[in-house]
């Protein structure tokens, strides 16, 4: 790669200093004084029909605007998943419905002039029930004679296996080779069953947004979202309305995670203002947010794997039933990744095998977070590897070497994609150094009842879907020679308004300070598909590439014509424009804008997209260094290494935060988090009280290094890094664990609890 002045380079971000300072940048700090406040009157009951529902005396109170119940919503359905068109989710709800599904299902959309008259008329609502029996265990779900979705407006989408008459939101089966043969043959084999449960988000900012006609009779939304163009897709659909009538704003984002890939509450406020002519704003409660949000779907993952007497692995089945709860939102695709990032980790599989199932159930719907499905599956198979290697008495990071996904290689179940770019082998070897492997492996006593034990897991992900995603970039050059750079990806956080700039100053040769970025208005930014399947950098990236490529050839050309000289003939270096074999022949860029605005009147902008046939996988290796203390079952972790292959790495400060976030969230998905219900259907911890996160005293050391590779299809050589830094800490802790105690957990989390219980059990 050429030298560079910004990428590769550990820049501030842009927007660092108004988030600092605590300027109001978020959607709630925008909303104008004279919104209606929009609460939801939830259902107390798991799966019900309503049989009256009575709102004349809240309507009556002083303040109250309106309320509104089933009879007076649209009667279409639709999906709130937030994915490129065509949706894979089914469309199966409405946006208030007589059939409720989960306890918090909304019943009645409320509107008033301030929380207190919204509050006090949501206690006045009389609404009688017909209870009905309710479907908790995902596993007896299928085929169930008790049907979560009976309705006949249902809406399957084509080629994901849904049959909402066996309670299925979709289901698939592929593979390679006779997997029964090949297992027969094996000299060693695992098969077991391993369980995640779900998990929460856990972002900051709550699920807000705010609603208001514009002087053409247009609905703006206003939302804290990583889809602005799918939220406008969504709330039409919702709402009966053509998309031509939604204009979407998405201002800086507190957090999602993959929690806002989902429009969870924008057609509410929307709805008001369609219905009343007024602005209108919701914002999620904290416990909203835990009992309305979509958590991580909750998996359980069957898993065998065989291999010869050398350690070769040669055949890997995985059998997936996934909860995607009341609604299908991002069921059918969630679940494709739990079998196809884990398998495609290891080579030349004489077989494999990948069967799935989504099944309907009345709790909270699941959604997107932070590794999509992948996690689940990752921690299933890497925890069978660690299995593995202990039945044949061999180390587990040499078992790995022999069988990983090498440079040129083609991944097993990855559309027959080839691996242009991979390091995973680096980012074992720097891993194995970092946490001193060879000295700690598996185990040391530390003290009279404290043990110290590591572990392995390795992950690959994407860099956004491939034939499916668009990125998109406009660029228009000002007077004084700056530039303004549209985009329609969504910065979360995660800083890619920054990364983008890094790369188009490269790309144009100026300082970043002279690329003003704007961030997603979809009247105004060109589309982009939005900010998740970590496809920002990739994807969006090569878009600001092709787009600046396309920039410098337009100055020349309008320089050219000034110049009486050629296209071909002028050079440009991001100031000044000159003729190649006469360098004294040249103009600055600036007076090349006031020529061309005052003489031609020609604006000098453009506007490229782009997609990829391909999603090159970035890499990683983590290993977790624990202290259990064998008298309470306390786990304490005290050195997580990750070493990450994301190609280039485009901004390594932030790059570096990823992969710890990603971390300290996957520690939590193994140790503390575990959303939980009661008999009912209830949610028990749905708040931070009750709802354990790790803080800084529970994640011990973080250290980060990156084994960079060069991908040749990614701009500057970069891939993705969003999400694949969540996936390790599952199995290597769980190994962990056992090379602790000799305890082999299969479910997370795991807590001091059990391993108290499995360390002192009596004997039978």
């Amino acid at each position: 790669m050429e030298e560079t002045r910004y990428v590769s380079k550990g820049i501030a971000k842009v927007d660092s200093g108004a988030l600092l300072s605590g300027r109001p940048v978020y959607t709630d700090d925008l909303a104008p004084a004279d919104c209606l406040i929009v609460k939801l009157l939830r259902s107390p009951h798991a799966h019900a029909l309503i049989e009256d529902i009575q709102i004349d005396r809240a309507l009556k109170l002083p303040g109250i605007e309106a309320i509104y119940t089933y009879q007076d919503v649209p009667e279409k359905r639709y999906t709130q998943a937030g994915q490129t068109f065509p949706e894979p989710s089914p469309d199966d709800r409405l946006i208030l419905d007589r059939h409720v599904r989960y306890v918090g299902d909304p019943v009645a959309i409320i509107a008033g002039k301030n929380e207190d008259c919204v509050d006090r008329a949501m206690k006045m609502i009389k609404v009688s029930y017909e209870i009905l029996e309710p479907v908790f265990d995902f596993m007896r779900s299928k085929d169930n004679p008790i049907l979560i979705h009976p309705e006949d407006s249902f809406v399957a989408k084509d080629g994901q296996g849904t049959d909402q008459k066996r309670n299925l939101c979709a289901s698939n089966i592929r593979g390679r080779g006779d997997v029964e043969a090949v297992l027969a043959d094996c000299e060693y084999k695992v098969e077991e069953v391993y369980h995640t449960k779900a998990v929460n988000q856990a972002f900051m900012e709550p699920f807000a947004a705010f609603t208001s006609m514009d002087i053409y009779g247009r609905l703006e939304i206003v939302s804290s979202t990583q889809i602005p163009f799918h939220v406008r897709r969504i709330v039409a659909r919702g709402l009966n309305i053509a998309k031509s009538r939604i204009r979407v704003i998405k201002p800086r984002i507190g957090g999602g995670f993959g929690a806002k890939q989902t429009s969870v509450c924008e057609i509410y406020p929307a709805f008001v203002t369609l219905k009343t002519g007024k602005p209108a704003k919701i914002v999620f409660t904290r416990e909203e947010c835990f009992t309305n949000g979509s958590p991580r779907h909750e998996m359980q993952i069957k898993v065998r794997v065989g291999a010869d007497a050398s350690g070769r692995i040669r055949v890997i089945d995985m059998y997936t039933v996934s909860n995607t709860g009341a609604y299908g939102e991002h069921g059918p695709t969630t679940v494709d990744l739990s079998g196809s990032k884990p398998i495609s980790l290891y080579r030349d599989l004489d077989a494999y095998r990948f069967r799935s199932e989504v099944v309907y159930t009345n709790v909270l719907s699941a959604g997107a977070y932070r590794g999509y499905g992948a996690t689940q599956g990752l921690f299933a198979l890497e925890s069978a590897v660690n299995e593995l290697a202990h039945k044949m008495d061999m180390d587990p990071s040499l078992l790995r070497e022999i069988n990983i996904i090498r440079q040129g290689g083609i991944f097993s179940d990855y559309h027959g994609e080839i691996a242009r770019s991979c390091t995973l082998d680096q980012c074992i070897e720097k891993a194995r150094k970092l946490i001193g492997w060879e000295d700690k492996y598996p185990c040391k006593k530390t003290g009279p009842h404290t043990v110290r034990a590591v572990g392995m897991g390795l992950s690959m992900q994407g860099s956004g879907i491939q034939n499916v995603d668009v990125g998109s970039v406009q660029l228009k050059l000002n007077d004084d020679g700056f530039y303004t750079m549209l985009i329609g990806c969504s910065d979360m956080g995660t800083g890619c308004d920054t990364i983008l700039s890094q790369m188009a100053a490269d790309c144009l040769g100026c300082e970043m300070d002279q690329i003003v970025v704007r961030g997603v208005d979809t009247d105004q930014s060109p589309y982009d598909s939005g900010s998740y399947a970590s496809s920002t950098t990739y994807v969006t990236g090569r878009a600001v590439v092709k787009t600046c490529d396309s920039m410098k050839r337009r100055i020349c050309e309008e320089a050219a014509g000034l110049m009486g000289l050629e296209p071909s003939r002028v050079e440009f270096d991001g100031n000044l424009i000159w003729e190649r074999d006469n360098p004294e022949h040249c103009m600055e860029l600036a007076d090349l804008v006031t020529a061309v605005q005052a003489g031609s009147g020609r604006i000098i902008e453009v506007t490229e997209s782009n997609t990829s046939p391909v999603s090159p996988p970035p890499f990683i290796c983590g290993i977790a260094d624990i202290e259990v203390d064998l008298e309470t079952g306390k786990i304490r972790p005290i050195h997580y290494v990750s070493v990450v292959d994301c190609g280039t790495v485009i901004n390594p400060n932030l790059a570096r935060i990823q992969t710890e976030g990603g971390t300290v969230q996957g520690i939590g998905m193994a140790l503390f988090e575990d959303v939980r219900y009661t008999e009912k259907g209830k949610m028990k911890n749905r708040n931070f009280l009750s709802y354990k996160i790790p803080t800084r005293v529970d994640m011990g050391k973080i250290e980060v290094d990156f084994a960079p590779s060069y991908e040749p299809t990614g701009p500057f050589g970069a891939k993705s890094i969003g999400e694949v830094v969540i996936n390790t800490p599952g199995p290597a802790i769980a190994d962990a664990v056992y090379n602790a105690t000799g305890l082999r957990f299969r479910t997370l989390p795991i807590t001091a609890e059990q391993v108290y219980m499995g360390l002192h059990k009596q004997p039978d």
